[in-house]
């Protein structure tokens, strides 16, 4: 970075009054500021930043007077662990430093690189995982909650929560009924599943309904279950159709419906569809000699996006007393589980096609168990999902679906209106502007599900259209895009 693009850097800070999502200023000068380890943490478990020492905020984004540069480079430098010593955080991310003129004046700026998934959480070792980790939001370092730092300290790791064992439940809480049909289904599907298998209760252990002690399994019981939710209350989906495009628009009106599904995995999907397609307009065309009414979003993405929730949410302990939210506004839908991405999934690699399984023997059960509304099985395990959802809303001339993950949740946005493609990429980034404003590159790519580079050749275009305009010029790092007056 030269001193013409750090000049450009504070002066956008300088005009908002404060840092932002990217970069953090601090003044350090005479000594490393003790918070510096919280920014670190921060950035490097979010989407990275610059953090500039030497530089006073509270005197306008102006660089110190006396600033004592070596010292605190190698005061950085030691708390990362570079200096032979022990550091002060726990998975530190990698960083440069450059030492660029200010006004004069040599400050420090240092580029924190996001980690890897797998490495993450970041943290301050003198408080432990639980209170030294941070994520940034707007120009805060904010401390992760207890099941974020969960849902990424097992990020790559196998969970087996959905084989543990069901305290209190029998064979007698399980549905005979689908617990049959569920074995007719496998001696179909999985043959060799069965194989050798003399009676019921061997086969259930083979479709690891119950474990080698007979226990009913925590698949088992949400999969086929008479009533899951007597052992797991929380474990139910809330169908909630809200007035407006944000929540409480209505007023002392909450909900315009509000539909609780519970039963089984099977059951609470099934009926989770059908809550949210009678909240949703309905469209006739003339196909040869019949009328065909459809969705105006496609029950199958409807459908997957419920489903995947349900499949790939986290069942630890931790989570078992958290719902799955879906909320319906009257421009999208939103379907919201707890837990994060898992097992080697990022943004970037989240639509190639290829299929991580947090919970195994669920998806096996859901695999061959039958919906109650005969749709099929609900779990296909070959990571065809994602891109027949972006396909199907594309056919039906919709923005693709936004994919949302956070660090202890995943959202999907489902959008109802039609857009007026540019070209897909740039239908993408005109839809996510208007429902989230301003949006830098990194942002972008995250909300749309394209590249960088895509994003960046995309806004390009958009930008000589008179489409978007820029919020800041080229040099900056702050530099975000939003609609033109005449689009917005």
């Amino acid at each position: 970075m030269n001193e013409n693009e750090l000049t450009g850097l504070l002066e956008s800070l300088r005009r908002m009054g404060s840092d932002d999502l990217n970069v953090e200023v601090k003044e350090s000068a005479t000594t490393l500021s003790r918070d510096v380890w919280e920014t670190v943490s921060a950035f490097a478990n979010t989407a990275g930043g610059i953090i500039v020492l030497g530089v006073s905020e509270r005197a306008g984004f102006v660089p110190v007077e006396n600033f004592e540069t070596e010292k605190v480079l190698n005061q950085f430098v030691s708390g990362m662990g570079d200096a032979g010593g022990r550091g002060k955080l726990a998975n530190p991310p990698k960083y440069t430093i450059e030492r660029v003129e200010l006004q004069g004046v040599i400050v420090l700026v240092i580029a924190i690189e996001e980690l890897d998934p797998s490495s993450k959480p970041c943290y301050v070792i003198e408080r432990g995982a639980q209170g030294g980790s941070y994520k940034r939001i707007d120009d805060k370092d904010v401390p992760l909650s207890s099941t974020e730092v969960l849902a990424l300290a097992s990020y790559g790791r196998a969970t087996p929560s959905d084989r543990d064992a069901v305290a209190g439940a029998g064979a007698d809480n399980l549905d005979e009924t689908l617990v049959d049909r569920t074995i007719d289904r496998a001696f179909s599907l999985t043959p060799r599943a069965m194989r050798g298998a003399p009676d019921k209760q061997t086969k259930l252990e083979r479709l690891n309904i119950l474990d080698s002690q007979g226990n009913v399994t925590k698949a088992g019981l949400l999969v086929v279950g008479t009533y899951p939710q007597q052992f797991y209350p929380k474990l139910f989906i809330d169908v909630a159709v809200h007035a407006g495009t944000q929540k409480g628009m209505a007023g002392s009106l909450r909900f315009m419906d509000r539909t609780i599904c519970e039963g089984t995995l099977g059951e609470m999907i099934s009926d989770a569809v059908a809550a949210v397609a009678k909240n949703l307009r309905r469209t006739s065309t003339v196909q040869g000699v019949s009328r065909v009414d459809s969705l105006e979003i496609p029950e199958e993405v409807l459908r997957e996006a419920i489903a995947n929730a349900v499949i790939h949410r986290e069942y630890g302990d931790r989570f078992c007393g958290q719902s799955i939210a879906v909320d319906v506004f009257d421009d999208r839908v939103e379907v919201t589980n707890p837990g994060g991405l898992y097992g080697g999934k990022t943004r970037e690699n989240l639509f190639d096609g290829s299929s991580r399984c947090r919970n195994a023997t669920l998806v096996k059960l859901m695999s061959i168990v039958p919906l109650p509304d005969g749709a099929g099985s609900p779990a296909e395990g070959n990571g065809s999902g994602i891109p027949m959802m972006i396909d199907a809303m594309r056919a039906h001339g919709l923005a693709g679906p936004l994919f949302c993950p956070g660090f202890d949740r995943f959202k999907v946005v489902l959008y109802r209106s039609k857009i007026e493609p540019v070209d897909h990429g740039g239908g993408l980034i005109v839809t996510a502007l208007k429902h989230y404003g301003e949006l830098g590159t990194r942002e972008l790519a995250e909300h749309t599900g394209l590249t960088i580079s895509q994003v960046r050749s995309r806004v390009n275009a958009l930008i000589a259209q008179g489409e978007l305009e820029p919020t800041a010029p080229a040099t900056s790092r702050n530099r975000k895009y939003r609609l033109s007056e005449r689009v917005g």
